[in-house]
């Protein structure tokens, strides 16, 4: 998986975000065990500290849970994860609406591209 870190914002805050999408996304399962600090670290190529910065950030949002023998685990609360899906979610479409305004679109012509992008790729609503 590519770790596409920018240098624009602390790099802790954008492996927390990489790491709800995974989770949000069904690539790490509820209850499914998380490779450890280091494997993630060397992955991302981050200082493992960093990357320790932030699974206790996620730790705090309660969508990771540290369990003595056992790592760390997904949270197996369906709803907490369901909701920072449809947080996240709200979020892109939030930009582009922003994107959108900036073009000149006003609200039923973005409906009306939408529709029209939606048949294209035979996506149904």
């Amino acid at each position: 998986m590519a770790w596409d870190l920018k240098s624009d914002r602390p790099i802790y805050a954008q492996l927390v975000e990489i790491l709800q999408r995974q989770i949000v996304s069904g690539h790490y399962s509820p209850g499914e065990r998380l490779p450890s600090v280091r494997e993630l670290a060397e992955e991302a190529a981050v200082n493992p500290n960093t990357m320790q910065k932030a699974f206790a950030e996620l730790e705090r949002g309660g969508l990771i849970q540290t369990q003595r023998t056992n790592g760390r685990t997904v949270t197996e609360n369906q709803e907490l994860i369901e909701e920072l899906r449809r947080k996240l979610a709200k979020q892109h479409v939030g930009v582009f609406l922003d994107k959108m305004q900036a073009l000149g679109y006003t609200v039923p012509a973005i409906e009306g591209l939408l529709e029209e992008t939606l048949r294209e790729r035979e996506v149904s609503i």
